[in-house]
């Protein structure tokens, strides 16, 4: 998939940048594989804003995309790839030799007509999804599994996939495209080969109005709220200094370490790089 920029008749449309969806599926989606999907729009269950600068949106259909694979021993075919509007790849809609149909994240370069299995001791071809301890060192892998059998948590974004770099004992070193290093037992399933859609990162939005179609409000900075709206907010004039960078809940915005999850440290070989202070 290519990038498509616009000749500048507008403001709007001198930088925009979309992603051209040429190939896709310009159809409905499956009708038994979605359901109704609830927008909260930034608001729990007493109506309060608790995620602010979201609201609005395009309305969506839920596809329920199959991260667990469990299908094991039967070949499918992929009949369509298709645009989903709740994730940022592709999908694509598989139909196995009983006659069933699933939804499952698009690979990079798979095609219509493609034939992929799950299971063990497969053949390494993208689409295809095995245990970490049938996948060789070195191969790009996406939709892993944290725990057998839990479904994919790692790598279900576009364009991005990880890599085993080695095994130790039961489990499979897997290398983040943070740069942090993992164990994971290698009994957990992965797919073969990068995700679609990795031009998805070089578009350029244009104009406010596409950001409103996305759910997303306008931002306004915190140094010119009133001290009542804002732990930045107040004073004479611009007087943005002085002040810890703060949410508007107050939790620290620059540096400060949240991660509460101790119990999976020791899974961790190699932190991720971090990141260059400007």
């Amino acid at each position: 998939m290519a990038l498509k920029s616009f000749k500048p008749y507008t403001k709007s449309t001198r930088g925009t940048i979309l992603v051209d969806r040429t190939g896709l599926w310009k159809g409905k989606p499956f009708k038994t594989l979605v359901e109704p999907k609830n927008a909260m729009k930034g608001r729990n269950n007493n109506g309060h804003i608790t995620s602010i600068n979201r609201a609005g949106g395009h309305k969506k259909m839920y596809r329920q995309v199959d991260f667990y694979r469990k299908k094991f021993d039967m070949t499918a075919t992929v009949e369509r790839i298709e645009y989903d509007p709740n994730r940022s790849c592709y999908i694509m809609l598989v139909k196995f030799e009983d006659g069933q149909h699933s939804y499952y994240l698009a690979p990079h370069k798979i095609a219509i007509g493609d034939k992929i299995e799950n299971g063990s001791k497969k053949e390494i071809k993208v689409g295809n999804c095995m245990p970490l301890q049938d996948i060789p060192v070195g191969i790009d892998i996406h939709n892993v599994e944290l725990q057998p059998g839990g479904g994919g948590k790692i790598a279900r974004s576009a364009g991005t996939s990880v890599s085993i770099s080695g095994i130790d004992g039961n489990y499979s070193l897997i290398k983040m495209t943070s740069g942090e290093v993992r164990k994971i037992n290698s009994r957990s399933m992965a797919t073969i080969g990068t995700l679609s859609n990795p031009d998805q990162k070089n578009i350029k939005v244009g104009k406010a109005g596409r950001s409103r179609w996305l759910g997303r409000r306008p931002h306004t900075r915190g140094v010119v709220k009133n001290p009542v709206d804002h732990p930045h907010g107040g004073g004479e004039g611009k007087t943005a200094g002085g002040r810890h960078p703060v949410s508007p809940t107050g939790q620290s915005a620059k540096g400060l370490k949240t991660r509460d999850n101790k119990a999976t440290d020791k899974f961790i070989i190699r932190r991720r790089k971090k990141r260059n202070k400007r």
